[in-house]
């Protein structure tokens, strides 16, 4: 039972205006993330036919790795930097500038300048999900941040959906180019309106000791300050090296109240990377050598994403009345279930119908263990706890694609690609068990003030 002091922003579960503003930006910034993540694979075709480019399949390769590597600094880089100078502001400095580097594609002259551009869009690109999401999740009830988490993170598949679709019209009748000066359309849409009404998290500015700036917030948008309270109790140790932003965020992470779960919320996330890259990149082609015709291998992945945009948003509704654990663990196994049914020949409608829950299951259980993660760490560092998390990630994302490429290279069965993505979610089912309670919810403490903020009592796990 939850008490009653632990009403977050709004004082209860209905939706403050503020809120659906708040998730409104962060959700648009993250499709504008998933299109610019996703617009390479739908380029890579054109850009191998280039004239005088001469770039070969492994240097096309090379290029989408490069990406990913800025994607890993980012995150981690981004989202300490996040905790200090707050998530207002980087947001939308991650938002200028992976939407500029992106445009900047359109007019490389070389694969080399191309992929340096690549490298510096991923920068921002890795920065933004866990600077949304922190803000996000900070201005959303407790009882819905599954829920919010569900909103925000769906934007990456989608955005990915809209890259694929843009792709089939734009790129048979202008080329490639312009696939990259779409990518400029948030600097114009987005970034305006998220200078004028997005506002910084209120507990943030608590948390920094910014009383005056927290009350002129609050007061924006009629929040009675009472009513924030930061999510996710620290020890006074903990506490006190938090404080301090930067560097010391990093080293709360790994203090002794919170190293277990951290590196458990590190290794999932990695499995989870590698179970969503893995079948982003391959399925088409795995699908292909099954014996399915090009389009229907691709019809595969659209279902993929689709299924997982309407399947976690439906799932996020349960996550927010059980709580997390267990919806993290069921949603680990779905996956590894669905990719397991995939290696059998099974009838089309129930491929198609095991493809979607594979979605829902890898880029599902993603979303929760980020809506975990922002309610098991105080706000003062719960981005760089994200950061950190989906920076070292990337370390599977980046894995995923040339591991399944030496399994189909090497010539062995198509069902042993699926077994690869299955284990992954038996490993993360097995990890979600092992991560402790949050620390100092057994004494709550305190009374919502800026120095000793606590929740009064932890949620549902």
């Amino acid at each position: 039972m939850h008490d009653d002091r632990r009403k977050g922003i709004g004082g209860n579960a209905t939706w403050r205006p503020v809120t659906l503003l708040v998730l409104a930006i962060c959700g648009i910034t993250v499709v504008a993330d998933g299109y610019d993540v996703v617009v390479y694979g739908a380029v890579i075709p054109s850009l191998l036919h280039e004239p005088r480019w001469g770039l070969t399949p492994a240097g096309a390769g090379l290029i989408g790795s490069v990406a990913l590597v800025g994607m890993l600094i980012g995150a981690t880089t981004v989202g300490t930097l996040t905790d200090t100078l707050g998530r207002r502001k980087m947001l939308i400095g991650c938002l200028i500038w992976f939407s500029v580097m992106t445009g900047l594609c359109a007019i490389a002259p070389s694969p080399e300048v191309f992929g340096v551009f690549r490298l510096l869009a991923g920068l921002g690109l890795g920065g933004v999900l866990p600077t949304s999401t922190a803000l996000a999740g900070e201005y959303s009830h407790p009882k819905t941040r599954n829920l919010v988490f569900a909103i925000v993170f769906s934007g990456f598949p989608v955005g990915g959906i809209v890259a694929a679709l843009s792709g089939m019209f734009v790129i048979p009748r202008f080329g490639w180019q312009p696939m990259f000066l779409l990518g400029l359309v948030p600097l114009v849409l987005v970034v305006p309106l998220a200078v004028i009404c997005l506002p910084e998290s209120i507990a943030f500015l608590l948390a920094k000791g910014r009383y005056a700036e927290a009350e002129k917030t609050a007061g924006r948008w009629n929040i009675p300050l009472g009513e924030v309270r930061e999510e996710g109790p620290a020890s006074a140790g903990v506490r006190s090296a938090a404080d301090s932003g930067g560097l010391s965020s990093v080293k709360a992470l790994f203090s002794r109240s919170y190293v277990l779960a951290t590196l458990c919320f590190l290794a999932m996330t990695c499995l989870c990377l590698f179970m969503i890259y893995g079948l982003n990149t391959w399925l088409p082609e795995i699908m292909h050598r099954a014996g399915y015709s090009a389009g229907s291998a691709l019809a595969f992945l659209l279902v993929f994403n689709i299924g997982a945009v309407v399947g976690t948003v439906v799932i996020s509704l349960a996550a927010d009345r059980l709580g997390s654990k267990p919806i993290i663990g069921s949603t680990y196994l779905l996956a590894s279930v669905s990719v397991i049914l995939l290696s059998l020949r099974l009838p089309t409608a129930m491929l198609y119908v095991a493809v979607a829950l594979g979605g829902v299951g890898a880029i599902g259980t993603q979303t929760f263990v980020l809506a975990y993660i922002s309610k098991h760490y105080p706000v003062r560092m719960c981005a760089t706890a994200m950061g950190w998390t989906l920076g070292f990630g990337r370390l599977g994302s980046m894995l995923a694609p040339p591991v399944l490429g030496l399994i189909i290279g090497a010539g062995w069965a198509f069902q042993w690609n699926f077994y690869a993505l299955a284990v992954p979610g038996v490993l993360g089912a097995a990890l979600i068990g092992l991560v402790p309670r949050t620390p100092g919810t057994a004494a709550p403490v305190g009374n919502g003030q800026a120095g000793g903020a606590v929740r009064s009592l932890v949620e549902p796990t």
